[in-house]
């Protein structure tokens, strides 16, 4: 089965995940992977980024920590060199019921137009191979960390942010908002070792 094109900004991943989800009582992480596809490193993390930033998914005890374990694999497997991601059935079944889901994509929807519109190909050198396996790097690091952020007041959704950040610079090529993504990484593990220090 061939894939469908691969998105370039937020409002054409959302169209994706609807397009996916039409009929279906449950979303499962299997079916916002092949929404999203299984080759696209700035897509899936940018859905993990959303995942961990919204409430009505992300309060869910041990979802930020799902998303860590995605991230981690998807990450490993890109520094590896890998031209296919390869996820755990448990992962790929774990699944939110549809309401849930759509709720979550009318939250998305509101933004996704005016993020969009700030996005742009900027400083693109930073999106080549180099620059995604150096994102890879900061994103394995964001989720080893993201399971004990879990303990730590708004540290979790710090690493939203990033990821978030991260997955849009990758998607839309656009170098300055990867670059806002390395500093709210840097700053989220700047609060986690003042909480703990």
């Amino acid at each position: 089965m061939s894939e469908s094109p691969e998105a370039t900004n937020l409002t054409e991943l959302i169209q994706a995940m609807e397009e996916k989800a039409d009929g279906m009582s449950n979303v499962s992480v299997n079916d916002i992977v092949d929404a999203v596809g299984r080759r696209s490193f700035g897509p899936l993390l940018l859905i993990a980024g959303i995942i961990t930033l919204i409430p009505v998914i992300s309060g869910i005890p041990g979802v930020p920590t799902f998303m860590a374990v995605l991230v981690l694999l998807v990450s490993i497997q890109l520094l590896a060199r890998r031209r296919t991601f390869w996820l755990p059935k448990w992962l790929l079944n774990r699944s939110v019921s549809r309401k849930s889901f759509d709720k979550s994509l009318r939250i998305m929807k509101k933004p996704a137009k005016w993020i969009d519109s700030l996005l742009g190909a900027r400083l693109v050198w930073m999106t080549n191979d180099a620059g995604i396996r150096v994102t890879a790097l900061a994103c394995l690091a964001v989720a080893v960390a993201m399971p004990p952020m879990e303990l730590v007041p708004f540290t979790a959704n710090g690493a939203g942010v990033a990821l978030t950040l991260l997955g849009l610079g990758l998607v839309a090529h656009d170098g300055v908002v990867l670059s806002l993504g390395f500093l709210v990484t840097g700053a989220t593990f700047v609060a986690m070792l003042m909480y703990f220090l």
